[in-house]
């Protein structure tokens, strides 16, 4: 028997150092693109929002107004992570439409612009089902709805709300003027979904931009977000979701 040991061939070697290099050029790669890529799941991140109002003949003002607000959503997430919003809405003798998923500001304008509002019942019931539907689909974060009036069955929107709820997609509602049944209704959809109920007031237009700017945040990062944001809109989200009731 030969015992005499027989070198390693170069070759061998050759692919060992390939293999460091290329295991080097790896992790500079993933370090690099921890860097620049936007932090997600508890982090801001990509969030996505259903935007819903109602689109009957009353809400004219509050729509054109919408059109204008809806960019302060995109502002107040930045840099830090993007918004996809999807535009829900009815009007008319049964008509609901929902609009793709948009990550700029322009391209849901261009959307809203195209509408006008016609005369018909609320469906918000259809609302807060296609909220469902789209979340079995792929998370929704958040769903907000802008509107002035209720005549649906309070117990069928409290049952989706609280689907909702236990699906993690909290409703966030905006009621104009002071109708007490669209009242009882917004806050117990609000409760029951884990969100929050506000006045909204076509007058304070800052305030309403404000807050939905606050939405936005919390749909693309969460508590968190909020609370590292800290603005008085911040403070008062997360007083409401922690909790808190409108007054």
């Amino acid at each position: 028997m030969n015992d005499k040991k027989t070198p390693a061939p170069r070759r061998v070697e050759s692919v060992i150092a390939k293999t460091r290099s290329s295991s080097g050029a790896i992790d500079a790669f993933v370090r690099h693109a921890r860097a620049v890529a936007p932090v997600r799941g508890g982090e801001t991140g990509s969030g996505r929002l259903i935007l819903a109002l109602d689109a009957t003949m009353s809400r004219q003002p509050t729509w054109d107004l919408a059109c204008k607000l809806q960019a302060e959503m995109f502002d107040a997430v930045g840099k830090a992570g993007s918004l996809n919003v999807q535009l829900v809405y009815f009007r008319g003798f049964g008509e609901s439409r929902a609009s793709r998923f948009v990550r700029d500001t322009d391209a849901l304008k261009t959307l809203m612009t195209k509408i006008d509002c016609r005369g018909g019942h609320t469906q918000i019931g259809k609302v807060l089902s296609h909220a469902l539907k789209e979340t079995g689909r792929e998370k929704v974060n958040a769903l907000v709805y802008i509107g002035d009036a209720m005549e649906e069955s309070v117990d069928d929107l409290a049952e989706k709300a609280g689907r909702l709820g236990l699906g993690g997609v909290p409703v966030f509602v905006f009621q104009e003027g002071h109708d007490p049944t669209a009242e009882r209704a917004f806050r117990e959809i609000a409760r029951l979904s884990k969100g929050a109920w506000f006045r909204f007031d076509a007058r304070a237009a800052a305030e309403l931009g404000k807050l939905l700017s606050a939405v936005a945040v919390y749909a693309t990062g969460g508590l968190k977000a909020l609370s590292d944001r800290n603005r008085p809109e911040d403070r008062r989200m997360l007083e409401h979701l922690r909790g808190g009731r409108e007054r």
